[in-house]
């Protein structure tokens, strides 16, 4: 995962809104009307979050009629959190652990 990637996941998740969203996918995908209900937010306001996330590839969209269903990416969760492993790789080579504190 490049540096760019990981700075428009840190800005796609900058927003608490958005946060929200992707606690809320982290129980299996979700219609937009679920997500809808749990936001003081219009349609298009929604549609917006969702188009960030998306963009940044934290989360999938499906179309099932006329609403969208979002589940996050896996993919990109897993190298997310690989990035952000190698950032205190030094303290894991320490032996006894890390001594950083």
């Amino acid at each position: 995962m490049s540096t760019l990637d990981v700075a428009l996941i840190c800005k796609a998740l900058g927003d608490s809104n958005r946060l929200q969203i992707i606690q809320m996918l982290a129980d299996g995908e979700k219609c937009g009307c679920k997500l809808l209900e749990k936001f003081d937010i219009t349609q298009p306001t929604l549609s917006h979050h969702m188009k960030i996330l998306c963009e940044c590839g934290l989360v999938e969209a499906r179309k099932e009629g006329k609403w969208s269903h979002y589940s996050l990416n896996q993919d990109t969760l897993y190298a997310l959190r690989d990035f952000i492993e190698d950032l205190s790789l030094p303290c894991k080579k320490e032996k006894g652990g890390c001594n950083c504190k």
